[in-house]
């Protein structure tokens, strides 16, 4: 695996932040009641998949950087979680998450990859 010396160049990383802006719009459709609940953890879910990923690639050790994009695989499923509740309490349509849950399921599966390489390289991404 090659030397990625910065965590933007990395793709799952690209890949999390084009999902933030759209899961905000999706977010603002909720009631004005659940800016401090479900909306809220909604954008914090979203948030957390890039900045656990950079937080990662930033750390000193593989180790580190592979328990980050755990974190970061997480927040994913968290946010897969609570965009269905969403659709569940009849606050979302079905087909206004799709897309955004494609793409989560992209960004999970860049994650996974990304970790089975460092697992298996024994490689370490540069900071």
């Amino acid at each position: 695996m090659a030397v990625v010396n910065d965590f933007r160049d990395l793709v799952t990383w690209q890949k999390a932040m084009e999902l933030v802006p759209l899961v905000y719009q999706q977010a603002k459709k909720l009631p004005r009641d659940e800016v401090h609940g479900l909306s809220a953890q909604i954008r914090r879910a979203a948030v957390s998949i890039p900045a656990n990923i950079a937080e990662g690639h930033s750390r000193r050790h593989t180790k580190e950087f592979l328990q980050h994009l755990s974190i970061a695989r997480g927040s994913s499923a968290e946010l897969l979680t609570l965009l269905e509740i969403a659709v569940r309490l009849g606050l979302l349509q079905p087909e206004e998450i799709r897309l955004l849950q494609q793409r989560i399921i992209e960004i999970r599966r860049l994650t996974a990859g990304l970790m089975a390489r460092l697992r298996v390289d024994g490689a370490r991404v540069a900071s």
